[in-house]
């Protein structure tokens, strides 16, 4: 059984969502904990827990983290329209200073993979609140764009990797000093959610049904169909891509995903934080390769068997 601990930004992107309910179905992972960033009084909390409780998974522990970043916020971090996206109010549930880290900090001297599918404040903070204990444990970030995307998708500019811009300082040193996997953006687009994936999610649990709900909403707003169609190699039915399953997805195992190790060099320009590929670099694991209509399809499998009966 692998532990697996996530860090993340629910409730803004449905890709949170996405991931989480992933694990919670996926064969031979036991969620350990559940940590949030860029917090808002404990609502990013609230809407993990009921998400939870939607699977029938009351006993796996949520602590609100951190409400700010140590590099301050390049740009918007605002929750979702609640009314909209999720069926009914939650009340925040903030956490005492520093139980985040408490958390964390067990969970990894556990064994636990700690994977974070938000910005990577809570793991710096981490690391300074106790170094070298990261660097120890197994860690698989979303985030980056080592390598341009590939033909007929989506182009990507450095401003659009939002894990890791919205807290370039904490960025830096988690790379520099935890030796993470990265998953980087470019190769999550050739996984998503397509409107294909709908009733198979609305014959599946609560939380299937939720991610179906959502899914269409996110793909109404951003009108991804829409960029879908302009990009000969993306479906013309996408809600959304698959960028924090797929994190997810590597810290539980998936052997779907290529992981190739790179020498990159990190660099600051105008505000934003890169990462190149250049020899002399630091040794990093970084994804560069998927398999995304099979991930497609064992994501399906795995979100719509949660909170069913056996």
């Amino acid at each position: 059984m692998t532990a697996i601990h996530v860090d993340t930004d629910i409730g803004g992107d449905t890709d949170d969502l996405c991931a989480l309910t992933m694990l919670l179905g996926w064969s031979g992972v036991n969620v350990a904990g559940v940590t949030t960033s860029t917090e808002e009084g404990g609502l990013r909390a609230a809407l993990a827990s009921y998400a939870l409780r939607l699977a029938g998974r009351e006993g796996v522990p949520v602590v609100a983290g951190t409400e700010g970043s140590l590099g301050g916020y390049r740009g918007p971090h605002d929750l979702a329209d609640l009314d909209r996206y999720w069926p009914d109010p939650v009340k925040p549930e903030p956490s005492p200073p520093g139980a985040a880290l408490d958390l964390l900090a067990r969970n990894a001297e556990e064994g636990a993979t700690i994977v974070a599918i938000g910005p990577w404040t809570n793991l710096a903070l981490l690391e300074a609140a106790r170094p070298g204990l990261l660097s120890s444990t197994r860690v698989v970030v979303m985030g980056g764009c080592v390598r341009p995307p590939g033909p007929g998708l989506v182009s990507l500019t450095p401003d659009m990797d939002y894990n890791v811009q919205q807290d370039i300082v904490a960025a830096r040193l988690v790379w520099e000093r935890c030796a993470p996997v990265l998953v980087q953006r470019p190769v999550c687009l050739e996984a998503g959610l397509r409107e294909a994936h709908l009733t198979k999610l609305r014959q599946g649990g609560r939380l299937a049904r939720l991610i179906a709900h959502q899914g269409e909403l996110h793909g109404a707003d951003w009108d991804m169909r829409s960029t879908g169609r302009e990009h000969p190699n993306l479906p013309d039915d996408l809600l959304n891509f698959h960028y924090d399953p797929l994190a997810c997805a590597v810290a539980a195992g998936w052997d779907g995903a290529l992981v190739e190790e790179l020498e990159l060099v990190a660099r600051q320009d105008d505000g934003l934080l890169g990462f190149d590929a250049e020899p002399g670099g630091r040794k990093t694991q970084v994804v560069t390769v998927i398999d995304g209509l099979r991930f497609e399809e064992e994501w399906l499998r795995a979100v719509a068997s949660v909170g069913l009966e056996d």
